[in-house]
């Protein structure tokens, strides 16, 4: 068998060693490069920010990023739109925009808050919002209204003086008539004769439209009004005839549901009727005229 030859263990080791020093070498090399790529990526992310804002300093001067000095009191504004007013005229809004400053500052920077407040302490509105737009600057104001629920008048030819929102709060004669498609409940009174309807809580509110309810459900006719002028004494009128409930007490619904047994009976008659008496408990009669 042919003698092998043996490798010098010194050979070895110098082999060994270059190939660990040039190892070291790539690896400085490319931690090099990488900690150069890292820089170069902190630089530029910093040249970004310094040119983004100095962009946005740049727009935030342009006169086109700020509401005319004037917004507030010029009408139909093309800085100022309001929507969704439909019983607060526009002018009345102005009218409370003219006392509020100017923003000055960008539209995208204008606080609101004052606009939105000012604007809700008009009896009929319920809330505010106020959507700003660039390019050019400019606001738009959402109105949320209240919705009427109950008209006021002292009789029934006369014009309303007020009337009531669905969560109970009285509006004065200043936004009547009402330019919706809502028909409130009318509903007499001469606010006095200790009633005075100023003083009405919500209860009182929802308890006139219950009975309002109860009638056009047990008689299939519209209500035409509830007459409240004497507290203790409450008249409905629908078409056919006019109810009286008498004193609104606890057993008033009571008295109102016979009305589905008395109503073919009553329209049977043929003298002229004042009224049909449902203000006792068992006991109902026709008030003839």
């Amino acid at each position: 068998m042919a003698d092998k030859k043996r490798e010098n263990p010194k050979n070895n080791e110098i082999v060994g060693d270059k190939h660990f020093v040039q190892t070291k070498r790539r690896e400085r090399k490319v931690r090099k490069g990488r900690m150069r790529r890292a820089r170069l990526r902190v630089f530029l992310r910093f040249v970004f920010v310094l040119a983004a804002a100095y962009a946005m300093w740049f727009v935030s001067k342009l006169p086109v990023m700020y509401l005319p000095d004037n917004a507030f009191k010029i009408v139909n504004s093309e800085a100022v739109q309001i929507v969704n007013n439909n019983i607060v005229p526009t002018h009345k809004i102005l009218t409370v925009l003219s006392r509020i400053p100017v923003p000055n500052r960008p539209i995208y920077m204008a606080k609101t808050t004052a606009i939105e407040k000012a604007i809700k302490q008009l009896p009929p509105v319920e809330d505010v919002y106020v959507r700003r737009y660039a390019f050019p600057a400019r606001i738009q104001i959402i109105i949320k209204e209240r919705i009427p629920v109950m008209l006021i008048a002292p009789d029934v030819k006369a014009q309303p003086v007020a009337y009531f929102s669905q969560d109970g709060k009285i509006v004065g004669r200043e936004y009547l008539p009402l330019k919706t498609n809502i028909k409130p409940l009318l509903v007499l009174s001469y606010g006095n004769k200790g009633d005075d309807y100023k003083n009405w809580e919500l209860d009182k509110i929802n308890e006139l439209q219950k009975i309002a309810k109860y009638i056009e459900t047990y008689s299939k006719e519209k209500v035409e009004y509830i007459d409240c002028r004497n507290p203790e004494d409450i008249y409905v009128k629908i078409p056919s005839i006019n109810i009286r409930l008498g004193k609104p007490d606890g057993q008033i619904f009571n008295r109102i549901a016979r009305l589905p047994s008395i109503l073919p009976q009553v329209k049977m008659v043929d003298s002229k009727i004042k009224y049909l008496d449902l203000s006792w408990e068992k006991v109902n009669y026709l008030k003839l005229e």
